[in-house]
């Protein structure tokens, strides 16, 4: 089924600047822009963005790729102590080799609920993220929402953007039908390496994709009812690895969340 277009813009990405506040329909539950203090490579969270920032893998844990490959053969990694800082309002992700391996980083936000605990998932949701991503063949992204009981593909995945950082990104939805894996992909054709707004917005009716205010359409084939949350799934390898003096950054400018109201 070919995804339904919207006539829609995202409100999301009406300006350069981080949106504060609720949105029609939307509760906004998270607003980070990094401007509470800049944390040094291997900092990260730290105790200026650890309220509200998890990173979900140690120094050394394989990424997608990785998982493929034997032990003490892999090629790629999580590695936040070598990859994470905050400078000058952004997050950014230093990507590059070291000793032959290529390394990422997964850095999650943390939610907050009514009683102020954190939490870090939400059925149904709005993610938007400003970010630029310097051309890096072999590196990519996989932003994603990852389902809170694991059970991949029966609760589905939903990634955007996604790709490798040479070419141009896509949105996925992932699930089951008939019992096998599949997945629709929202294709709008951009390439990486200027800045982007890109917006997920999971609705019970469907999962509609934006970027830069335009909507990509709605995907109805694969919507996932239970606890999901989000990640910023760098990695690389996939399935092309990174030439060992390719480097460069992603950087994002600021994350914005919203629960349904």
């Amino acid at each position: 089924m070919t995804p339904e277009p919207s006539a829609a813009a995202d409100p999301a990405a009406a300006s350069e600047a981080m949106p504060v506040g609720d949105l029609p329909g939307w509760t906004q539950v998270f607003a980070e822009d990094f401007t509470e203090g800049d944390v040094g490579l291997g900092g990260f969270p730290g105790p200026v963005y650890g309220a509200r920032w998890s990173e979900n893998y140690f120094d050394g844990t394989p990424d997608t790729a990785a998982q493929q490959q034997p032990k003490g053969q892999r090629t790629s990694g999580y590695y936040p102590t070598k990859v994470l800082s905050v400078h000058d309002g952004f997050m950014d992700m230093f990507l590059h080799s070291e000793n032959g391996v290529a390394m990422g980083a997964a850095p999650s936000p943390k939610l907050f609920g009514a009683n102020q605990r954190p939490y870090n998932s939400l059925v149904y949701g709005r993610y938007s993220v400003r970010f630029k991503a310097d051309v890096l063949p072999g590196f990519k992204l996989a932003w994603l929402l990852w389902p809170d009981s694991k059970n991949w593909p029966a609760d589905g995945e939903i990634d955007f953007p996604e790709g490798d950082l040479s070419k141009v990104m896509y949105a996925a939805v992932h699930g089951l039908e008939n019992g096998i894996h599949d997945n629709e992909v929202l294709r709008p054709n951009v390439p990486y390496g200027d800045w982007h707004t890109a917006t997920t917005e999971w609705r019970a009716d469907g999962i509609e994709f934006f970027l830069d205010g335009k909507s990509l359409g709605v995907s109805r084939r694969f919507t996932p009812t239970n606890p999901m949350h989000y990640i910023l799934q760098t990695e690389s390898c996939g399935p092309v690895c990174p030439s060992p003096e390719t480097s460069g950054h992603v950087l994002v400018d600021w994350v914005a969340i919203w629960a349904k109201s």
